[in-house]
């Protein structure tokens, strides 16, 4: 069993790597499909990636239950470490979390797993961190919604390759549905629930 003491550390500066990282997840949200970098000095344990590990750090807390994939669920110091820093609920129900951290993205569950809000409180939703390969060398997704003048085009290597087609369920639930923040390393890409598909190619 892994001692306290044995955990990996989280921020070297709270406050400030807090605040940052937080505009930084807010300017992506406003921005769909650019991709941002997260520069904060931060532990985190495998294979939980930096950029996810901030974002932990700074919006998961006592009140935000999250679920974790297998992957992750069965890293030796992940949950322990969510739980010391942040002190947040590790659920097993996926429609009971608020975040769902995702590791390995071709075992996503199906997105009717999560919640996704209700039409009095939509915001009382699923967001999904999914990590990825890369954000910035892959297929081409072209994206068009609020945010996006005209459209944007995000070149990734993502897992599961149809998430995008799985996510037009928002269209359909709006205002509810799943927000997805992805993350490769230290770079994060917002897909809100009001982004949507343009075109993809090869």
């Amino acid at each position: 069993m892994t001692m306290i003491a044995e955990l990996p550390a989280g921020f070297a500066d709270n406050v400030m790597s807090a605040q940052s990282t937080f505009r930084l997840v807010m300017d992506a949200m406003a921005h769909p499909g650019s991709v941002y970098r997260i520069v904060a000095a931060i532990g985190a344990p495998r294979p939980l990636m930096r950029a996810s590990a901030a974002i932990a750090l700074t919006l998961f807390d006592h009140d935000t239950p999250i679920w974790l994939d297998r992957r992750l669920s069965d890293a030796p110091d992940v949950a322990s470490w969510l739980k010391f820093h942040g002190s947040a609920p590790i659920v097993t129900d996926p429609s009971a979390a608020s975040f769902a951290l995702i590791a390995e993205g071709n075992a996503l569950p199906r997105l009717d797993s999560f919640s996704f809000g209700s039409a009095e409180y939509p915001d009382r939703s699923t967001t999904l961190i999914l990590q990825v390969e890369s954000l910035t060398q892959g297929r081409p997704y072209e994206l068009r919604g609020p945010g996006i003048n005209g459209a944007v085009v995000l070149r990734a290597a993502i897992e599961p390759e149809d998430l995008f087609g799985r996510l037009a369920v928002n269209a359909a639930s709006f205002p509810r549905g799943i927000d997805v923040v992805l993350v490769a390393g230290e770079e994060i890409v917002a897909i809100p629930r009001t982004t949507r598909l343009a075109a993809q190619g090869d």
